[in-house]
């Protein structure tokens, strides 16, 4: 889950890291009085969760609170790469030196947290690294001793950062890490992180996204979900405890377990279709949750055919059957279904779906044979 930039800022000063004063507003009345507040000179941001908010035109600085109040009006009337802006940061303007880039993130490969460091920060670190992959310095840090202070150094020092910055640098990288860590972050990033003509280290810009996974110990963060981002299928899914992706394919999967989803996609792919989601039922999952997942599936224009392809354990075969046929109640559709129920009441399942107009499938090959001959008859 990303959350906002005035979000990631938060949680950064909580951690002992240095932030421009600054508050989120939702009215252009709102940032006039802020402006002030601060002195005059702003920066206006618009609080999207994409990248390439300065070059969209929301990201501009105002040297008044009136001008201020006037550029507001204009940003909180964008749409920005889809997503409408309903706030903006109004941040102090700062009197910047030079820019550096400070990220953590996961190292999946090695299996353990790694900073990140870069002179060239204010750009995408990813160009940085496409362009002259020698100025991305980086430390994998162990989890069971956390980041360590000659590492801290070694990044400094590497980066050619002047030694008067060095112990703020540190308590900077510390704050960094111990956000990622308490928040279960995937990343947690800074760029730029400023010098400033006065000789301070300010975290100018803020970004993080947190693991979904970790949020039911964390509601503080759930409570920060913008909507605005998900789409509108996803958030349905969310309210029944579906894992649901949106993809771009037009063969709609329904399946239980993350595990046989992947599989069945692959499969789908393999005989020439292409999946329109990712959706996983899980585990015991009950009728009334199967027919939301069909709903949701359905409610995509692009599906021309369903495969369902369900292994019955924990999730009974019989239970996926009544799902179907409750949703086939207060559905009215011509898009054709194949359906492969295996494992626990498969027989009881197949015979409530007797007589029903879908196909039915012996293994997965078959199954997805079927449905994509099935959404080619419906391109046609």
């Amino acid at each position: 889950m990303k959350i906002h930039e005035y979000q990631s800022k938060i949680i950064f000063a909580e951690h002992g890291i240095p932030i421009p004063a600054g508050r989120v507003a939702a009215s252009a009345k709102e940032v006039k009085s802020i402006a002030a507040e601060l002195g005059g000179r702003v920066v206006v941001k618009s609080q999207v969760l994409v990248g390439g908010r300065g070059k969209a035109g929301g990201i501009r600085v105002a040297e008044t609170p009136e001008e201020a109040e006037g550029i507001a009006t204009k940003i909180l009337g964008m749409t920005i790469k889809g997503l409408p802006v309903r706030k903006v940061l109004v941040d102090e303007a700062a009197s910047i030196k030079s820019e550096i880039y400070l990220g953590i993130t996961n190292d999946r490969t090695n299996r353990c947290p790694v900073m990140i460091a870069s002179a060239e920060g204010g750009v995408e670190i990813e160009e940085v690294a496409r362009k002259d992959p020698g100025k991305i310095i980086r430390v994998r840090i162990d989890p069971l001793l956390g980041l360590r202070d000659y590492q801290s150094r070694y990044l400094a020092q590497m980066i050619e950062l002047p030694r008067s910055f060095w112990r703020e640098f540190l308590k900077i990288t510390r704050g960094l890490y111990a956000s990622y860590v308490d928040t279960d972050a995937s990343l947690a990033e800074i760029n730029p992180l400023v010098i400033t003509d006065d000789k301070r280290l300010l975290a100018l810009d803020g970004k993080m996204v947190v693991d979904d996974n970790g949020l039911f110990i964390h509601p503080e963060l759930e409570e920060m979900r913008d909507d605005d981002e998900i789409k509108k299928e996803e958030r349905q899914a969310r309210m029944y405890g579906l894992s649901y992706v949106k993809l771009e394919g037009n063969i709609g999967c329904m399946v239980n377990g993350a595990g046989l989803a992947m599989a069945t996609m692959d499969v789908i792919k393999l005989f020439g279709g292409e999946p329109a989601n990712f959706l996983d039922i899980g585990g015991g999952a009950s009728a009334e949750k199967v027919a939301s997942a069909i709903r949701i599936i359905l409610s995509d224009s692009n599906v021309k055919a369903i495969l369902f392809n369900v292994f019955g354990g924990i999730t009974r075969c019989d239970e996926v059957a009544r799902g179907i046929l409750s949703a086939m109640e207060t559905i009215d559709t011509s898009v054709p279904m194949v359906v492969r129920l295996i494992g626990t009441n498969e027989a009881e399942g197949r015979r409530l779906l007797q007589g029903q107009s879908m196909t039915v499938a012996t293994s997965l090959v078959d199954a997805a044979q079927k449905a994509v001959s099935l959404a080619k008859e419906g391109v046609q």
